[in-house]
């Protein structure tokens, strides 16, 4: 299901859920209106007016776990409230704080989660036509914003959030889950996936102290407001591991990185990889090594993790057209990049 296909009596059951949760976040609240909003596909995402509650607080958004799904990794949103409110109590309000939740009876009756509405507006502008881009002055002021925001984020002890315990995702299992994704995909999509595998595996370095990821940082999912950032949003799969995983996934959203999604026509105004580098290590108080090896993983993940959106399209009787159709042909040579920067 989508938001688009939610059926109006689901929705409505679905406000009468969340009616009988509102008055342990505001006791005098009451539903007025649930609404879809466009989102992700990985949860369904409405906004909910409500009526007894302060103007501020009025409308909230939704994250509900798609019916008749185990409500796993990408698809737990209890997991996504439990470090965005983890955030917030440590009080580092970088994330949408969560107001309430349920857990549902899954996958039939899914969780859900609510968090404040914040103002900003989520843009990626590489991958945006020149008209709809902000001004390049503003693309280059957030970028570094995302930057140092990164930097914040990834100097947080994850004992403050009470993530000691929490699992490290290791760089050797980060390249296993990719190439899995490789053997699954038809041979044009692959490209030379398997020496690309074995060369990650052979040049990993060594991992550093780990620190909460978002997972999928970039502009596209922060909200911004003028040159500044507002909240990071789209929680989906943070994770806890090394830092450089999500620098070196901000950086490929550069002008000058090469994405093959990239709109065709003039730069978007992004400062280069390696400013937004700069930035980052600047506020972070220390410089990271091996970052080749990270932007090699980067390329070896986005072939990975876009052939499966292209062959589900496919399979689907989709005709891609815009970033998609731009990135199917380049898939295998995002394999090789990975290759020649990991020197092999």
């Amino acid at each position: 299901m989508t938001v688009g296909q939610a059926d109006p009596a689901w929705i409505e059951e679905l406000g009468r859920r969340v009616e009988g949760c509102v008055p342990d976040w505001a006791p005098c609240g009451r539903v007025r209106e649930v609404r879809p909003l466009t989102g992700g596909t990985s949860s369904l995402t409405f906004l909910v007016e409500l009526d007894g509650v302060p103007a501020a607080d009025s409308t909230v958004v939704l994250k509900v776990a798609p019916p008749g799904l185990a409500p796993v990794r990408n698809r737990d949103v209890l997991r996504q409230a439990r470090l965005q409110k983890a955030l917030n109590d440590a009080g580092r309000p970088i994330a949408p704080d969560v107001l309430f939740s349920d857990p549902g009876a899954p996958p039939a009756v899914p969780p859900f989660m609510a968090m404040n509405l914040v103002a900003g507006e989520c843009l990626e502008p590489l991958l945006l036509p020149a008209a709809k881009r902000p001004a390049t002055a503003r693309v280059r002021s957030r970028y570094l914003a995302a930057a140092r925001r990164l930097a914040e984020l990834h100097r947080i002890p994850l004992a403050d959030l009470g993530l000691q315990d929490e699992p490290v995702a290791a760089l050797a299992e980060e390249i296993d889950r990719w190439t899995k994704a490789f053997r699954t995909l038809p041979e044009g999509l692959r490209g030379n996936f398997e020496t690309a595998a074995e060369a990650l595996h052979d040049t990993m370095p060594q991992a550093l102290a780990p620190v909460v990821n978002h997972g999928d940082y970039r502009l596209g999912n922060v909200l911004c407001e003028g040159d500044d950032l507002t909240a990071i949003i789209d929680w989906e799969i943070w994770s806890v591991g090394d830092p450089r995983v999500d620098i070196a996934w901000l950086t490929y959203f550069t002008d000058d990185a090469g994405h093959p999604a990239a709109e065709p026509g003039p730069s978007a105004g992004t400062p280069t990889a390696q400013e937004v580098v700069e930035e980052y290590q600047e506020a972070l108080g220390e410089a990271l090594p091996d970052l080749d090896w990270f932007r090699a993983l980067t390329r070896y993940k986005e072939a990975s993790l876009t052939g499966l959106l292209v062959k589900r399209a496919h399979k689907d009787g989709r005709v891609l057209s815009g970033a998609m159709a731009r990135m199917e042909p380049a898939l295998p040579r995002l394999v090789d990049e990975a290759l020649e920067l990991v020197g092999r």
